[in-house]
């Protein structure tokens, strides 16, 4: 007996919800009950029933048959459902519901809340990188400052992290100023620099070069030779 149920449980088989629905048609101005409506036609177009009756509808529902038809009648005035007519291969005529108008709608909103979530992010991230640089400058920035890094964001297109690696190469190389940092960043984009790993392994080698650059400079000022240049970002 219990088999015979659990067969028959398993035979109603699944139907697949986008979780996407559950989690944004409130965004979408669809209230509970438009929702499981939904559900519920969604339900019947996966077990082939293309234009289930209110009177169908409703018996799986709190609703009566009347409410149904109303709120069936509201969401088809709103753009959730659209009703297809066509004739079928031996002309007779008929009618199903499409609920692609609903997963457009839902395709634009998740799109929507993405690019808002993006937006907020980028917005963080920029004020996250002034409160960086005030920080390491100890002061607040100056406008023409504030120009320059929206500047770097805006018009050159660097990363935020880039142009946090190099404040901090500035920071090591005692060089804290706008002028050397925008040459750090115009020698990364140069060679190609995109991404925190070769920023930080160019400028270690970097300052490899600096730290050799200034002993071959101490031995030649000591046998009086003339002194190799100090290596400079600025000098490139």
């Amino acid at each position: 007996m219990n088999q015979t149920i659990l067969l028959k449980w398993l035979q109603e088989g699944n139907i697949n919800i986008p979780s996407t629905l559950l989690t944004h048609y409130k965004h979408l101005k669809l209230n509970e009950k438009e929702l499981v409506l939904l559900l519920q036609v969604h339900y019947y177009l996966e077990k082939g029933n293309d234009f289930p009756t209110p009177t169908e509808i409703a018996a799986q529902m709190t609703l009566d048959i009347m409410d149904c038809r109303e709120i069936l009648s509201q969401l088809i005035r709103k753009g959730f459902i659209e009703i297809i007519e066509g004739n079928s291969d031996t002309g007779i005529r008929f009618e199903r519901y499409s609920l692609e108008p609903l997963w457009n709608k839902l395709i634009e909103q998740f799109l929507l809340n993405n690019k808002k979530e993006e937006e907020a992010l980028s917005e963080k991230e920029e004020t996250d990188l002034y409160t960086c640089f005030e920080r390491e400058f100890g002061r607040p920035l100056s406008p023409f400052e504030i120009e320059t890094l929206n500047m770097w964001v805006d018009d050159d297109q660097h990363e935020i992290v880039i142009i946090k690696a190099a404040l901090r190469e500035a920071v090591i190389s005692g060089k804290l100023n706008f002028r050397y940092i925008d040459r750090i960043l115009f020698e990364w984009k140069k060679n190609g620099i995109k991404t925190i790993e070769q920023a930080k392994s160019h400028g270690k080698k970097f300052r490899q070069h600096q730290n050799t650059a200034y002993k071959v400079e101490q031995r030649e000022e000591t046998t009086n030779k003339k002194a190799v240049p100090f290596y400079n970002w600025l000098d490139q």
